[in-house]
């Protein structure tokens, strides 16, 4: 069952709305006397989320055998409890009262020990999944905490999206508390098919293999997809998509293509794309790339304006020093050259590149971004100064 809320006008959901919405899309035996873990985003990702912790404490807490909550980190930081506080919306006062008895877990992908394998994809497998793209055998891990509960309570919004079309759903269990092999796969295989030919899309290669993947998860699972308003500070919700993850995805899913994607009458020869202060680094501000390149015209240029952005990568950082940016082809062709580097890194560095071509020992970017993808943001400049010029010719970086 799937219960929907559609706002497509300005007005939002109200806090006794959201509870409402949660409430009659929530079966009350799929947690009464239960073990509940919540699924939340990270600090990337822009929601009422503060809202929706309440609305869940307040509509399954008192019911629940336990509630606890898990940022769904995929391979971004760590956050600190302080962190975690402050995206939860939730004071000292309130950890120590009302939120006492849950924990809040970060997906600790960094430690050994997380991740317990649940399944793998065969060659065969894959490839029907891809359309032929690739054919490799695949385990698929996921954080073992799971096996602690009786519910998985995904709560995450829905948008465009460069690896998989649509953000949300399963893909809050893969990336977001699973292990590397399948994120690196799935992340290549898009930045393989290209940013353009999948954002926006809702079936999708990349889909497919998580939505796969989700059934192999022996945890019932339950979705409150969120659509959120375009445009307002701080976040408020269009819409609300409370059931099956599949159902309740796909109907945000077609909500979020009606609100935030923006169709222009032409490509612009200059696009400064402004960078939320919640990206402070690269690898997550190349989403501006991700969501402005199809607007660049042929010879244009796409500036990233992100003057908070003073790293390429807490985590990856050091492999992108050595990578650089480059187009799909070439990053193919020179696969040998990084051998160790992940491809979920290679292909953040093929997707802020954008597409081009790699002939004959030479590189080129599509005309549409040719300019556009020497990044202007100058905190990365800077960054990169601190990187010797030896390496910077050797790794061909822009």
């Amino acid at each position: 069952m799937t219960d929907l809320l559609t706002l497509e006008r300005s007005e939002t959901l109200t806090y006794e709305e959201i509870c409402s919405r949660i409430e009659a899309g929530t079966p009350r035996a799929l947690f009464e006397s239960r073990r509940v873990l919540a699924i939340t985003p990270d600090a990337t990702r822009s929601a009422p989320l503060p809202a929706l912790v309440r609305a869940v404490d307040e509509v399954i807490g008192p019911h629940a055998r336990q509630l606890d909550y898990m940022v769904a980190l995929g391979t971004h930081p760590v956050m600190s409890d302080e962190a975690i506080h402050r995206l939860y919306g939730v004071s000292a006062a309130e950890r120590a009262d009302r939120f006492a008895s849950s924990r809040f877990l970060n997906h600790r992908w960094d430690t050994p020990g997380t991740l317990q394998r649940i399944g793998s994809f065969t060659e065969r497998q894959i490839s029907a999944a891809t359309d032929g793209r690739f054919a490799e055998a695949i385990d698929i891990t996921i954080n073992r905490a799971i096996f602690d509960y009786d519910l998985l309570l995904i709560v995450g919004p829905v948008f465009p999206h460069e690896i998989v079309g649509f953000s949300g759903g399963h893909k809050y269990l893969f990336p977001g508390i699973s292990g590397g092999e399948f994120l690196d796969f799935f992340h290549w295989l898009s930045a393989v098919i290209t940013c353009m030919k999948t954002i926006g899309h809702k079936d999708t290669p990349a889909r497919r293999v998580i939505e796969r993947a989700a059934g192999l998860v022996p945890t019932a699972r339950h979705l409150i997809a969120m659509v959120v308003q375009p445009g307002q500070e701080p976040p408020e919700l269009a819409g609300l998509y409370v059931g099956d993850p599949e159902q309740a995805w796909s109907d945000a899913a077609d909500h979020s293509a009606r609100v935030h994607i923006t169709r222009t009458p032409r490509r612009y020869h200059t696009v400064l794309g402004h960078a939320p202060a919640m990206y402070d680094e690269l690898w997550v501000g190349g989403k501006v790339m991700y969501k402005l390149e199809s607007v660049v015209a042929d010879g244009g240029r796409l500036i990233i304006y992100g003057p908070q952005i003073d790293r390429l990568s807490a985590t990856w950082g050091t492999y992108l020093e050595r990578v650089g940016y480059h187009v799909t082809d070439y990053l193919v062709a020179e696969r040998h050259r990084f051998p160790d580097v992940p491809r979920g890194v290679l292909a953040h560095s093929a997707l802020v590149r954008g597409v081009g071509e790699y002939r004959d020992g030479v590189e080129t970017p599509q005309d549409r971004c040719r300019a556009g993808h020497r990044l202007a943001a100058l905190p990365v400049r800077a960054h990169r100064a601190r990187v010797p010029r030896s390496r910077q010719r050797e790794a061909g970086r822009l």
